[in-house]
């Protein structure tokens, strides 16, 4: 688990045929709304084909006006890939400080972005891009110096395994999730086709696994970390976010506001889009994105309490991502060319106190600790933490801007100078944060 805990940031991608009608409600956040209420509005523009099945729905109206209520599979064939460009995606995450790239290799909708076993022409490489998006993907990214992991929806297929239109969250076990024999044998032979094709170093599955396959998981893990010895598994294999104790997972995740008891307790991981939705939703305008204050603001919170961002990108049909996610995306850039040590390879920092007033997280790395500083309204702070845990003579700020520390009983007092929206960062010296 070294590198992943070490890398604290990754990027996901999900690109589909859902890209092509890109449409969705922008309500918010998942874990913010009533569950019936949700799918009804469901923002994930990569839902489109059961939000769009939902009579009565503003899909249901879209699909119906917009696209005179075509079938579903003919958006894989309108979907061209023509300005895909993978090499400047993999140099745009990296200059952000993602380590590892998590791309969607089949969603919901069943239609695969490799040649996958079992899937006849219904896949990129027969089809719509005619191309192995995955592999392309897996290369570049680890040119770029990225770790390469694969998203698979083993839990819903609504073209191999069952096709039930889902209203409210519980009917996601009930009848929407694909429980039979065939399709676990489906979706296990393409699991381990993804497996010996394109090693991957993350194993991302989503919404539980077949229920008559999970008797399979401990061998398909177990083959999986002989092939990928530095792989990882999240826990989304039994049931919605289920676990099973026979199962050996190495992260949890959380989703937005969801499942946020799992972020205690070992490695975990948050995924969330730079807007409400994971695929390219047409309808989110720049009051819906992520600014580059907030997405950095969310990556230092996350990594001050021991997790990893996995933050969604959501490319256009043509593979083009939306300026307003690139724009976010190069201003990570900006700020991580200076601040990355507060990120890279840290931990949290125990003995330390919230600031009222101040916007302050806490990371430590090697004999150093790290405060990321927003809205300081007067230029100055006091840093409250345990007597003797910084030494006030060692303080930098990473920008190079000037700054000054003294000792106070409390904690430190620390002149910063102006700090608005967007973090900065000032590293102490520490034998006690060494010691540990």
């Amino acid at each position: 688990m070294t590198w992943f805990q070490d890398a604290k940031f990754g990027i996901f991608m999900h690109w589909g045929a859902y890209s092509v009608p890109a449409w969705a409600e922008p309500i918010g956040e998942l874990g913010t709304f009533d569950s019936e209420y949700w799918f009804a509005h469901c923002p994930y523009a990569e839902w489109y084909w059961n939000t769009s099945q939902i009579p009565g729905s503003s899909a249901f109206s879209y699909h119906e006006s917009v696209h005179n209520g075509r079938p579903y599979d003919e958006f894989l064939d309108s979907w061209q890939a023509s300005r895909f460009d993978p090499a400047d995606l993999a140099d745009l995450f990296a200059r952000a400080g993602a380590r590892y790239v998590v791309p969607t290799t089949k969603h919901h909708d069943g239609i695969t972005l490799w040649d996958a076993p079992g899937t006849g022409t219904r896949n990129t490489v027969h089809r719509g891009p005619r191309r192995d998006l995955v592999a392309e993907l897996a290369q570049a990214s680890r040119s770029a110096g990225l770790r390469f992991g694969v998203y698979y929806s083993g839990g819903i297929d609504w073209h191999a395994g069952r096709r039930a239109v889902i209203r409210h969250e519980d009917q996601i076990d009930d009848h929407g999730r694909a429980n039979e024999a065939a399709y676990a044998a489906y979706a296990l032979r393409q699991v381990r086709d993804l497996i010996d094709r394109y090693r991957p170093d993350v194993l991302w599955n989503d919404i539980g696994w077949p229920d008559l396959g999970l008797d399979d998981l401990p061998g398909l893990f177990a083959a999986y970390r002989s092939a990928v010895p530095e792989g990882v598994v999240n826990d989304r294999w039994e049931g919605t976010h289920g676990r099973r104790p026979s199962v050996q997972v190495d992260f949890r995740t959380s989703e937005y506001q969801a499942s946020r008891e799992n972020e205690a307790g070992g490695p975990w991981e948050n995924c969330r889009g730079i807007g409400f939705s994971f695929g390219w939703n047409r309808a989110e305008g720049p009051s819906h994105y992520l600014s580059v204050a907030d997405a950095v603001r969310l990556l230092a919170d996350i990594v001050s309490r021991g997790g990893n961002l996995l933050l969604n990108v959501g490319p256009r049909d043509d593979g083009t991502l939306p300026s307003e996610q690139r724009a976010v995306l190069e201003g990570m850039a900006s700020w991580m060319a200076v601040n990355s040590g507060a990120v890279h390879g840290s931990r949290p920092l125990d003995d330390v106190t919230p600031v009222e007033g101040c916007w302050v997280r806490w990371t430590q790395r090697g004999d150093h600790a790290y405060a990321v500083l927003a809205d300081v309204p007067s230029g100055e702070v006091t840093l409250l933490h345990r007597s003797g845990l910084l030494d006030p003579g060692s303080v930098v700020r990473l920008d190079g801007e000037p700054v000054t520390a003294r000792t106070v009983p409390q904690g430190t007092v620390v002149s910063v100078g102006e700090v608005g929206a967007l973090p900065v960062v000032v590293r102490f010296s520490s034998r006690e944060v060494s010691a540990r």
